[in-house]
């Protein structure tokens, strides 16, 4: 990946020491004997400025949990605060318009429109909003992804790890209070990964910026400052500091039977 061209501005924050918070979180689906408790009582605080990787066996909670915090569902029962606003009962309008202004979003299949560009794909969150990008801003995102040589190309021009630098520049376009990414390195080889695991990375360490992470991989796991390991919809552990290591986490995953 390009060496970057330009340096950021960190994000401020001045709000509380959490990002996100969640307390007593409980999601099911379903009713009677066909509903399934996703998550089961869930409490975490989410520190400001800081990884989160969230790991689990397959059917453990964790992307319920992203979408949940992330207010993209709704949790049955619990609370869920983002940047010190307590969203719970919010209006979808209210709650889209939080997330469009405060949240950033990385999925897995990087999601972007395959008819825009690479600079008009990461402006489009500051567009949906209403408002004009600042090229300034849009400059210093694609040189920080190395992708200023590739502004006017199109997704299908581009590299799987390519296109999820885009995404990874259009999750921070808008300056969010945190960023949630859902399987960011999944679809990518191992070298790709790691060049998009150091921006998610460097976005906490150089902007401020939060990131909550869903990954199956131990891996990239370690990249986080904490991991929270989820079995049965219930948070079993967390590791931090020196656990954080790629085969501490793949041997309490084995312990799961993860």
């Amino acid at each position: 990946m390009p060496t970057p061209q330009a340096a950021l501005v960190p994000h401020v924050t001045t709000g509380p020491p959490h990002a996100v918070r969640v307390r007593s979180l409980t999601k099911v689906y379903g009713g009677g004997g066909t509903a399934v408790t996703a998550l089961d009582d869930v409490h975490h605080d989410f520190p400001a400025a800081g990884f989160t990787a969230v790991m689990g066996p397959s059917g453990s909670g964790k992307s319920t949990l992203m979408h949940c915090a992330a207010s993209l569902e709704r949790a049955t029962s619990g609370s869920v605060e983002i940047g010190g606003r307590d969203v719970t009962g919010w209006s979808e309008r209210r709650l889209t318009l939080l997330r469009r202004r405060h949240i950033g979003f990385v999925f897995q299949n990087f999601n972007l429109v395959s008819a825009l560009n690479v600079a008009d794909n990461v402006a489009l969150p500051v567009r949906l909003g209403g408002r004009r990008p600042d090229r300034s801003r849009l400059d210093e995102l694609l040189a920080r992804v190395g992708l200023s040589d590739r502004r006017g190309h199109r997704p299908v021009e581009l590299s799987g790890g390519q296109q999820q630098r885009v995404a990874v520049a259009r999750a921070l376009i808008t300056r969010p209070e945190v960023v949630f990414a859902d399987e960011p390195t999944g679809a990518l080889d191992r070298a790709s990964g790691r060049d998009v695991l150091a921006l998610l990375r460097d976005a906490v360490d150089g902007l401020g910026t939060t990131v909550i992470m869903v990954t199956h991989d131990p891996r990239a796991a370690a990249w986080a400052d904490q991991v929270l390991v989820l079995a049965d919809g219930r948070l079993v552990d967390r590791l931090r500091g020196p656990q954080v290591t790629a085969g501490t986490i793949a041997a309490r995953l084995a312990a799961l039977g993860g």
